[in-house]
């Protein structure tokens, strides 16, 4: 969890999206976050979590649906929402907090 907190803590927002390899809405999502990494550039991170892999931290923020996507700036939780998104709605979000 600690190192949850270094990645979180960052002063450029970090969208992070928390997926597993069997759920099709969060595979669907891959290409989409590709995209928005790159048309970001370095104004954000974009990270992902296998919820499999991360049992702890998926429990701990109550993560339920899938994929669930969040914002977070210093450490804060800006934004978070659940199920499938398109880039711009995420790209506009992330631009909020840059």
């Amino acid at each position: 969890m600690s190192k949850f907190g270094e990645l979180v803590g960052s002063n450029v927002p970090v969208l992070i999206d928390f997926y597993t390899e069997w759920n099709e809405a969060s595979v669907k999502m891959h290409p989409i976050l590709r995209d928005v990494a790159s048309a970001i550039g370095d104004k954000a991170k974009v990270i992902k979590i296998d919820v499999d892999k991360n049992t702890q931290l998926a429990e701990a923020l109550r993560v339920k649906g899938l994929p669930t996507l969040m914002i977070y700036k210093r450490g804060e939780m800006m934004w978070r929402k659940s199920g499938e998104q398109n880039a711009e709605a995420i790209l506009s979000r992330l631009e909020e907090y840059a």
